[in-house]
């Protein structure tokens, strides 16, 4: 259901007071710029692995082995796991490579990418 254009503009004062009054915290709340979560190959290359886990798990459960279905559940996940890493060159060079003290807040990762940044300090020492 679309907004009425008073609550669009109701809307768009709200945000802009958000960003006079704490620009800290309206920057973690802008939505991420649309970046690729992997690459074409890896995500295909995962579901191959996931399927093929998926058909390990049905042998498993055909042949009554438990053995065999733990097996392609864990390739399976696998699978999902190689799907979703970033490509090779991707978390090199993006906005997340280095500790960012200030910037627009347009240009500003998302709350999450803040926190793996802290957490990522804090263990390369950088945290004190």
């Amino acid at each position: 259901m679309p907004l009425s254009e008073h609550e669009q503009q109701l809307l768009a004062q709200l945000e802009k007071q958000l960003h006079q009054e704490d620009p800290r915290f309206a920057s973690t709340m802008q939505p991420e710029p649309t970046r690729g979560r992997g690459s074409k190959r890896n995500v295909v290359l995962g579901v191959v692995i996931a399927v093929v886990g998926l058909g390990i798990v049905l042998a498993g459960v055909a042949t009554n082995l438990i053995l065999l279905g733990v097996l392609g559940f864990i390739v399976m996940g696998v699978g999902v796991y190689v799907a979703i890493i970033p490509a090779k060159g991707e978390r090199a060079g993006s906005s997340s490579a280095g500790p960012k003290k200030g910037g627009s807040p347009k240009s500003s990762s998302g709350f999450l990418q803040n926190l793996e940044q802290k957490w990522d300090q804090r263990n390369q020492g950088g945290g004190n």
